[in-house]
């Protein structure tokens, strides 16, 4: 049973406390939880929103021509790291048997994406890239920074080693499951 909570900024919360409570709320402010505490999300700009939905088209489309058994999703659903740690990437894949309409979360991605913005970029490159490779399935972990043009791709391989690859021209290879993703930045 989730608490009452007169001042949630301030009260921790579990990740389906989060959820039951964020799903209340509508003044249409976005959130995320952070070791059980609320911390808010700025509004985007115009290029994060475009790079977010060329990033999550690409992602679809690589997953139809494959036929990858995959779900592409875009923010608003949540990934789930601990009982106590609740992000909202800008997209993320996931595969295996299709996630029930009435969820909320996911706990299994292969692929997340964060597009920087300047008031999530050190929380983006430092304590989600370390709470993301947490997950056990998570294969890919893509900051994508506008200014710069750049995608910074962290891809965990077979033996668990994590390697770092800065790329300068948007076209990103994700193995597996084979998909490419080029033209980020229009």
């Amino acid at each position: 049973m989730m608490r009452r909570m007169s001042d949630p900024a301030h009260t921790r919360m579990t990740s389906d406390e989060f959820i039951a409570w964020a799903m209340q709320q509508d003044d249409g402010r976005r959130y995320e939880l952070v070791a059980g505490e609320l911390v808010a999300m700025a509004p985007e700009r115009a290029s994060h929103a475009r790079v977010k939905l060329r990033i999550a088209r690409n992602l679809i489309q690589a997953v139809e021509a494959a036929g990858l058994p995959c779900e592409v999703f875009t923010d608003g659903m949540v990934v789930e790291v601990d009982a106590s740690t609740t992000y909202e990437p800008d997209a993320s894949l996931r595969c295996g048997t299709v996630v029930p309409d009435e969820a909320t979360k996911i706990t299994d991605p292969l692929i997340v994406v964060e597009v920087l913005s300047p008031s999530t970029r050190a929380r983006d490159a430092g304590a989600k890239l370390a709470d993301y490779f947490r997950l056990p399935s998570l294969r890919h972990y893509l900051i994508v920074t506008t200014e710069r043009r750049t995608v910074i791709h962290h891809a965990r391989d077979e033996s668990g080693a994590i390697r770092t690859s800065i790329i300068a021209d948007g076209k990103v290879q994700l193995d597996p499951p084979g998909i490419e993703l080029s033209g980020i930045f229009g």
